[in-house]
């Protein structure tokens, strides 16, 4: 049973901008904050002193002496643009700028004034590990990965993590993202403050499925260490929110028969072709030179359908869900529950 969630709060007297920013907040699964909206100063008043407000996100034209003196641990102005002489012991974030970036910027600035947290080991929480490999078989082992986490997350609160050295998902998800994993794992060497907060402010969401931008640069993914990815994992299986953790792997990632051996099942798309058959084999041969035999009994194979291209990238998960490779990753899934 989850902690209940300390409040944020949001107060702005433009009441459409408080209560539009405040509901899409709510809706992201992920966010570990209760997030209250607040439209003028006498509500807010009462409300804090009857109840600890954690942070305080207040536009420009509604902060005073009053709200200063009000206890609220953090409070971040939400600046149109004008000077900030005045409130020069605040933080301030642009308010005209999407959401998702507003979220960033502000758990950026929350996690760095938290204490880091030791992360418990993962293997004493119930969050499951899926990894999905492939030494020959790519674009389709990242739509099945996708594919799976959706559909996962129709029941489950589902976390993609891509760990390919190019994800595409700029253009896939027809989004930029001004910072992604390799700058949630420099966050962390750096260690002044608590991760989970810098990772809630950079998770995306795509339907049913959260997700963390993938490293832009293949030399950033190939930095990261085995202990680092760990480490990371640990501390999202910590924060508690996520049942599923899917990690779609690439070659590059440092030690990856160890971080195989880490999950509870391994997804492997197979290809029939000599070309991609010999290179599956010669995948297995190195795991059994490496004596990893725990990674080969937890592979499953799998012969994927036929992905027809085509279309929008807008519509690409829409159609996954929905084709032939929804069906398979359902039908796959409930033949493992019998």
């Amino acid at each position: 049973m989850n902690m209940k969630k300390s409040i944020f709060a949001v107060c702005d007297l433009e009441a459409s901008y408080a209560c539009n920013l405040t509901e899409y907040m709510n809706e992201r699964r992920s966010t570990p904050f209760e997030v209250q909206a607040f439209t003028n100063l006498e509500s807010l008043k009462k409300f804090a002193a009857e109840n600890p407000i954690e942070i305080l996100l207040i536009s420009t034209n509604a902060m005073c002496d009053e709200i200063k003196a009000l206890d609220i641990q953090r409070t971040i102005i939400l600046s149109e643009g004008e000077p900030l002489d005045n409130l020069e012991e605040e933080l301030a974030v642009y308010k005209y700028q999407s959401s998702d970036q507003i979220i960033a910027e502000v758990m950026n600035f929350y996690a760095r004034s938290q204490p880091e947290v030791q992360p418990i080991s993962i293997e004493l929480t119930k969050t499951e590990l899926i990894g999905v490999y492939s030494p020959a078989y790519q674009a389709e082992k990242t739509l099945f990965a996708l594919t799976l986490g959706e559909i996962l997350g129709e029941r489950k609160q589902v976390l993609y993590l891509n760990l390919e050295d190019y994800s595409g998902f700029e253009t896939i998800f027809s989004r930029e993202y001004r910072s992604d994993v390799s700058d949630l794992i420099y966050f962390a060497r750096q260690k002044e403050g608590n991760l989970i907060y810098k990772l809630n402010g950079m998770i995306q969401t795509f339907h049913n499925l959260d997700y963390i931008p993938p490293a832009f640069s293949p030399a950033d993914l190939k930095s990261v260490r085995y202990e680092e990815w760990m480490l990371l994992l640990e501390e999202i299986a910590a924060y508690g929110e996520y049942e599923v953790i899917i990690l779609d792997l690439g070659s590059l990632v440092d030690e990856l028969f160890q971080l195989m051996a880490q999950c509870g099942r391994i997804y492997v798309p197979i290809l029939e072709d000599d070309i991609s058959r010999a290179r599956q084999l010669q995948f297995e041969k190195n795991l059994k030179a490496m004596e990893c035999q725990e990674v080969l009994d937890k592979m499953r194979k799998l012969h994927l359908p036929i992905w027809q291209s085509g279309g929008r990238n807008a519509d690409l998960l829409e159609r996954m869900i929905w084709g032939d490779m929804g069906k398979y990753v359902r039908n796959m899934l409930e033949a493992a529950m019998n």
